[in-house]
């Protein structure tokens, strides 16, 4: 494990403060304490969103997506409400969730430099009417999360930019990295069947995503 050398490591807020300043101007105009009517369009505009999570045992950030216009749906000025969609059943975030509460949205839509983050405290309910309003093929998720809003902003598009995300050249063929079955042989056994896995795989995507 690499180790910063105590010399060269900032180990205070002083320190901080020293090397980067106060944010002024926009950077803290933005921030509000309650979704606003041009907040809730970037989030109901939103296909995908990161969700963080804190607890004890430690942090989680998972990706969560829906088609826009299924996805969040603001319930007021302080309250955003996510379905749990079907995954590997880890349930790592609403472990945090139950016993914490804290947690963070960064708000991504394709083609816009701007990501919106809402930070708040988060609640699971499984109310019938809730899980059913959020039905897709058919499906009800088997939770929803319920954040209380604390504060949200965006953030401007200088990482999007440099990253290229949504530039079309930028992007590179799956086939360049490790297929997932080649990467669960390498960490499950060695009889998996990391070919037949990736066959079967998309059929698998399809019956299962909700």
């Amino acid at each position: 494990m690499t180790k910063v050398a105590p010399e060269h490591k900032i180990a205070s807020i002083e320190q901080l403060e020293a090397i980067y300043g106060f944010p002024k101007g926009g950077a803290v105009a933005k921030e509000i304490d309650h979704i606003s009517d041009h907040y809730r369009a970037f989030i109901e505009a939103a296909p995908f969103a990161a969700l963080a999570s804190v607890a004890e045992e430690g942090v989680d950030c998972t990706p969560r997506g829906d088609p826009k216009g299924e996805f969040c749906r603001v319930a007021d000025p302080k309250t955003v409400l996510m379905p749990d969609r079907n995954g590997n059943n880890r349930v790592d975030t609403l472990r945090n969730i139950v016993r914490d509460g804290r947690c963070s949205l960064m708000f991504l839509i394709p083609g816009v430099g701007e990501a919106l983050r809402v930070i708040g405290r988060g609640e699971l309910s499984i109310d019938p009417d809730l899980l059913a309003s959020f039905e897709m093929q058919g499906k009800l998720p088997r939770s929803v999360l319920v954040v209380h809003v604390d504060r949200v902003y965006f953030q401007c598009q200088k990482a999007l930019v440099r990253s290229r995300l949504w530039d079309p050249a930028a992007q590179i063929a799956r086939t360049e990295l490790p297929s997932t079955g080649e990467m669960i042989k390498a960490l499950i056994r060695e009889d998996f069947d990391a070919i037949e896995y990736d066959r079967n795989y998309p059929a698998h995507l399809a019956k299962t995503i909700y």
